[in-house]
């Protein structure tokens, strides 16, 4: 028992192995794991029955299940992410008087996990839970720029079908992670704008990102420099308590 739940785990953690690669062909799992493919068939049967393994249809290649997203979301619920981001939040959210949000990448799309409410009586709301494609927004274009390269373009051809727009976007990603940080005016919502900044973990993963949205008609640039540099010490502050080193 222990030795099955073992082997399992190994092809698990062999399927999350690789950023830029997607699926793996039995074959493949069975030369990692030193077990024969007939063995390797038994055992990835099992976790497909429990949602931790799933099979691409047309190529036959095995990836990670959606069981893992729900196990780890509530995970984040249950741990305490939110006990560090949240005071930084709402400690930026006074500073600077505007809605702060964070979001964490989930496939093509972002998730708003969370959003201090900005102390000012006009204020722009969006829904917690609300997905928004990874190539819209300041937020979603710092993750989206600090991802592997592979994997960033292999969205960017998920979401956006004309190549002068995807090869426009890959460029202005490519500045984005130079600088540390990302501007948007109304890519969401007409009449508004958002700075934001990335939250990187252990290993230089991204684990989401940090954002300011405003209405965009009284933005000066030099409050906009503040806004950027409050965001990114922001940022900064929380991937450091998560585990980056610098």
């Amino acid at each position: 028992m222990v030795q099955s739940i073992d082997r399992a785990m190994h092809i698990i953690h062999i399927l999350a192995s690789e950023d830029d690669k997607n699926a793996w062909a039995i074959s493949e799992i069975a030369e990692k794991t030193a077990l024969p493919i007939s063995t390797v068939h038994r055992l990835i049967g099992s976790l497909i029955k429990n949602g931790l393994v799933m099979q691409i249809p047309d190529t036959k290649q095995y990836k990670i299940g959606y069981t893992w997203m729900e196990i780890g979301l509530k995970l984040l619920e249950n741990t305490d992410f939110r006990d560090v981001t949240r005071p930084i939040m709402e400690q930026l959210a006074q500073d600077v008087k505007e809605t702060v949000y964070f979001n964490l990448p989930n496939g093509n799309y972002s998730i708003i996990m969370d959003r201090i409410d900005s102390p000012r009586s006009v204020r722009i709301i969006d829904s917690l839970g609300e997905r928004i494609p990874l190539h819209i927004g300041a937020a979603n274009k710092t993750i989206l720029a600090n991802i592997p390269e592979k994997r960033a373009e292999q969205i960017i051809h998920n979401l956006i079908s004309s190549q002068e727009e995807r090869d426009a976007l890959i460029k202005q990603l490519r500045e984005v992670k130079r600088n540390g940080y990302a501007i948007s005016y109304g890519e969401k919502t007409e009449g508004t704008a958002s700075v934001g900044a990335p939250v990187i973990g252990f290993n230089q993963k991204v684990i989401g990102a940090i954002s300011i949205e405003m209405l965009d008609y009284d933005i000066t640039d030099e409050h906009l420099t503040f806004l950027v540099d409050k965001v990114k010490q922001a940022a900064q502050t929380i991937s450091m308590k998560i585990g980056r080193t610098f």
